[in-house]
């Protein structure tokens, strides 16, 4: 025999192995086969609310805003300062809300978006005293997007320096 049919001979004899093997493994095959819904997770929906005075303390209240953004949620608390309330109160009466600033860099092009805390500052302008009640209010409606773990507050007033009125996380002023 030539050494090319004994190579052909070979090769023939290796590919009908591998079949014997691959037949012999024992699965049978089978069709596609539905076996339900793949698996899914319920997100709760975006938070569409901000805090107000309510029997003397906090209290959660619905807000009329277009998206559940931090910017929103803060126009919409200090907004709620020149609404007629029944039972419910503020303590921001006397102040305007002017901006807020993250302390993260925007997220790059290439960055792989990972969960992160930040610091948000909140700028408002007004004269008389922020009570710790009206801290409350801004900290809390603030930390409900859960990425800021400290808010710090600054008031802004023209002709006037800024003056920090200090870092906080809801629980401290609760």
């Amino acid at each position: 025999m030539s050494p090319v049919r004994t190579l052909t001979a070979a090769r023939a004899l290796i590919l009908i192995a591998g079949l014997l093997v691959v037949a012999a493994c024992g699965i049978s095959p089978t069709d596609v086969q539905d076996r339900g819904n793949a698996p899914t997770i319920k997100v709760p929906p975006p938070s569409k609310t901000i805090y107000l005075i309510k029997d003397g303390g906090l209290a959660l209240e619905p807000a009329d805003v277009r998206s559940d953004s931090v910017e929103d949620l803060l126009k919409a608390l200090f907004a709620a300062s020149t609404q007629p309330m029944d039972d419910r109160d503020t303590a921001l009466r006397d102040f305007t809300y002017l901006r807020s600033d993250d302390s993260l860099n925007p997220v790059q092009r290439d960055e792989i978006r990972l969960p992160r805390t930040s610091t948000l500052t909140v700028y408002i302008s007004g004269y008389g005293t922020l009570s710790k009640l009206g801290k409350a209010q801004i900290v809390c409606t603030a930390q409900q997007e859960v990425a800021f773990e400290l808010v710090k507050i600054v008031r802004q007033n023209a002709n006037r320096p800024p003056k920090s009125e200090g870092r906080y996380t809801c629980g401290e002023l609760k």
